[in-house]
C-alpha cells in the first residue's frame, strides 16, 4: 500500500491565477478525480491526501471536502486557512461539521507568498496556529528556505500542533552545492523539533525541469532521512504540478531509487496515516 500525502486538483474557472505564467502552460487545464485515477493506475498508490491548490478562498475547502466524500481514493483534505482570521475557530468548526467534514485532516496557508520571511514568527500567526491545534488538525508548511527559521520558531511556540513541512522546504536544487548548504543550514533546527514531519514531495520541480537526474535529488533525500528519519517522512507526488518535470510513475520511481535501503513502509504509508489520522477503507 502507498499513500500519496500531497496532490492537488483544480478547475480553472474557479480562479487559480497562479497558473497564468507562460512556463506553467503544460498544467494550465482542469484536473479532476478522473484524471487522478488515471494517474494512479498501475502505481500501487491506493489512497491520497488532497491539498489546497493556491486559490486561497474558503469556498475551495467546501469543494474539496465534497470531492473527497465522492472519491474513494482521497482519504483526507488539507484545506486553506487564514491564520489571522479572528473567526478562525468558528470557520474550522463549520468545516468539520459540514458536508464531508470528516475528511478535513489539516490546514495550509500560502506562506511562501508572504514577503515577510518572519511571518511565522508573528504572535497573531501563533494564535492562529494554536486554534488549528485546538481543532485537532495539522498544519502544512509551504515555505521558502529563508522562512524555515521562522517555521522552527512557530513549531517551538505551538508544541501541541503537528507541523508538516511540504516539499522539504523548497530547496534551491538548481543551485547545486550552494543550494544544498543553504537549505541544510536552514532546515536542521526545524527538523530538531519533534512535532515536525516532512514530505518527500515537490523535489523534481525545484530541480532543472528539463535536465534533472536522480543524483540531483539524492543529497536532499539522504539529508532528510538523516535529519527526520523514516517515521517523520512521507511520500507526496505534488501531482499535477510535478508534470512540469516528470509524470507520476517517474516521481515514484526516482524516489524509490533515492531511498536506497530506507524504511519504505513508513515513508510510503505509515507516517501519513499516523500524522493525518487517516482512516483507510
Amino acid at each position: 500500500m502507498i499513500v500519496d500525502a500531497h496532490h492537488h486538483l483544480w478547475r480553472l474557472d474557479r480562479g487559480y491565477s497562479w497558473l497564468d505564467g507562460p512556463e506553467l502552460a503544460p498544467i494550465r487545464r482542469d484536473f479532476d478525480p478522473a484524471d487522478l485515477r488515471a494517474a494512479l493506475r498501475g502505481t500501487g498508490v491506493t489512497h491520497t491526501v488532497l491539498v489546497e491548490a493556491g486559490r486561497c478562498e474558503p469556498a475551495e475547502v467546501a469543494e474539496f471536502l465534497a470531492i473527497a466524500a465522492d472519491t474513494e481514493e482521497i482519504a483526507g483534505v488539507v484545506g486553506w486557512v487564514n491564520l489571522t482570521d479572528p473567526g478562525l475557530a468558528e470557520t474550522l468548526a463549520a468545516n468539520r461539521s459540514g458536508p464531508g467534514g470528516r475528511w478535513l485532516v489539516g490546514t495550509r496557508a500560502q506562506v511562501q507568498g508572504e514577503p515577510d520571511q518572519d511571518y511565522l514568527g508573528r504572535p497573531d500567526v501563533h494564535r492562529g496556529l494554536s486554534t488549528v491545534a485546538a481543532a485537532g488538525l495539522r498544519y502544512d508548511l509551504v515555505v521558502r528556505v529563508d522562512q524555515l527559521p521562522a517555521a522552527a520558531t512557530a513549531a517551538r511556540a505551538v508544541p501541541e500542533l503537528t507541523f508538516v513541512l511540504d516539499h522539504l522546504g523548497k530547496p534551491a536544487i538548481r543551485a547545486g552545492a550552494e543550494g544544498l548548504r543553504e537549505w541544510r543550514t536552514a532546515v536542521t533546527p526545524l527538523a530538531g523539533e519533534s512535532n515536525v514531519v516532512a514530505k518527500l514531495s515537490g523535489l523534481v520541480t525545484e530541480a532543472d525541469w528539463a535536465q534533472w537526474t536522480v543524483d540531483d535529488l539524492r543529497p536532499y533525500v539522504d539529508a532528510a532521512l538523516e535529519l527526520f528519519g523514516p517515521r517523520r517522512l512521507m511520500f507526496g507526488s505534488d501531482w499535477p504540478v510535478c508534470l512540469l518535470a516528470a509524470d507520476y510513475p517517474r516521481v515514484l520511481e526516482v524516489l524509490d531509487t533515492a531511498l536506497g535501503n530506507a524504511d519504505r513502509a513508513e515513508i510510503y504509508a505509515g507516517t501519513a496515516i499516523r500524522t493525518y489520522g487517516l482512516e483507510l477503507s
